[in-house]
């Protein structure tokens, strides 16, 4: 399933990817700082919703409360929230 979320208080206004149980590909972001965003969805590429909350959940950028990183957290547990609900 292809998921869609709007980011939030980020420099990156979209974030889709890929969802199959618990497991995530495809990551790709829309805005925010291309390199590392490219990076990171490489790096995370078939991981686990667990996973990815795990090493990422929380982390900040700058003053904000929140991160391109984080956002992906709180999208992918939604995405699979939703699924499972499906």
């Amino acid at each position: 399933m292809n998921y869609k979320y709007k980011t939030q208080k980020v420099c990156s206004q979209e974030i889709s990817f890929n969802i199959e149980g618990n497991v995530i590909t495809n990551i790709s972001f829309t805005g925010g700082c291309n390199g590392n965003l490219k990076a990171l969805s490489k790096v995370l590429d078939g991981w686990t919703v667990e996973e990815i909350e795990a090493k990422l959940k929380g982390n900040t950028c700058g003053v904000r409360g929140t991160s391109c990183a984080d956002q992906l957290c709180i999208a992918v547990r939604k995405a699979y929230d939703e699924q499972k609900k499906a």
